[in-house]
């Protein structure tokens, strides 16, 4: 494999430095706080790996960028437990609803690298003309806020960013959180690394899970792991290729640059939203 680093959950084995994304709205305490056994079997229980998992506020952040509230954690499992494919598009259960639809986006907090980062990945959702549409406002209620917290490694992690999945009212994730320390994107942030893992965390808001979660060692390196279907779901999307793709940008892992949808990310997206 060419580059273990993640794109939401970056890897830096030169300098023995695991960057996981875990949600948080302040600074907090670097010590990490041990995950009860019986909540671990809940998240597998749920499809979810339940390696590296962190406690953060109301829930745990699990595969590296994805926040599970313990609502959530507290929900039976669906039927919906469809899986084709190996490797490829995936879906939760939820999804956005109410189509055609402008979900919009509120910055708040946050310099000029975040707010032009959140304008491309809006870009380039809306350019593939789905039934629902991206726009940044920069005032009032939004369906998205975008917000800040500053933190630095713990225990061998740093945060780059976070999201959810849809309610199950068919309304997408509120929150994407994204750290502005400097161990995480660098003093002066690149746009196009931004604005990929924004583009990435928008995927999970609605409803989008990553892209080799049947065998996250294909991007991550590291032994084979099933995160499994449980309640959240992960529904293989029709007229996607059953083998691997490494330009996905809903992969957990990839080289941490500019990464945007690729021809079956759109036929993935179209499938849903257009």
């Amino acid at each position: 494999m060419k580059n273990q680093t993640l794109l939401f959950c970056i890897c830096l084995m030169a300098a023995s430095l695991v960057i996981s994304c875990q949600k948080d709205n302040k600074q907090r305490s670097i010590e990490k706080v041990k995950v009860p056994d019986a909540v671990l079997a809940q998240i597998k229980t749920k499809g979810f790996s339940t390696r590296n998992v962190h406690a953060v506020n109301g829930g745990y952040l699990v595969e590296g960028d994805i926040f599970l509230s313990t609502k959530d954690l507290a929900k039976k499992a669906t039927a919906n437990k469809l899986r084709i494919a190996k490797t490829e598009q995936y879906v939760t259960n939820n999804q956005v609803s109410g189509l055609p639809r402008v979900i919009t986006v509120l910055v708040t907090g946050l310099g000029s690298a975040f707010v032009q980062g959140t304008d491309l990945a809006i870009q380039r959702y809306n350019a593939l003309n789905l039934r629902v549409q991206f726009q940044r406002i920069s005032s009032g209620n939004a369906d998205i806020t975008i917000q800040g917290f500053y933190e630095g490694p713990s225990g061998g992690y740093i945060t780059l960013g976070s999201s959810g999945f849809p309610t199950d009212a068919g309304d997408p994730f509120n929150l994407v959180q994204m750290n502005t320390h400097p161990d995480a994107y660098g003093s002066n942030p690149d746009v196009l690394y931004v604005g990929s893992v924004i583009q990435h965390e928008i995927g999970h808001c609605i409803g989008m899970r990553h892209t080799d979660y049947m065998d996250r060692s294909y991007s991550c390196g590291g032994d084979p792991v099933d995160e499994g279907d449980g309640g959240i779901g992960a529904v293989n999307i029709p007229g996607t290729p059953s083998g691997p793709d490494a330009d996905s940008w809903m992969l957990a892992c990839s080289n941490g640059g500019d990464r945007t949808f690729n021809a079956n990310d759109i036929i993935a997206l179209n499938y849903l939203y257009q």
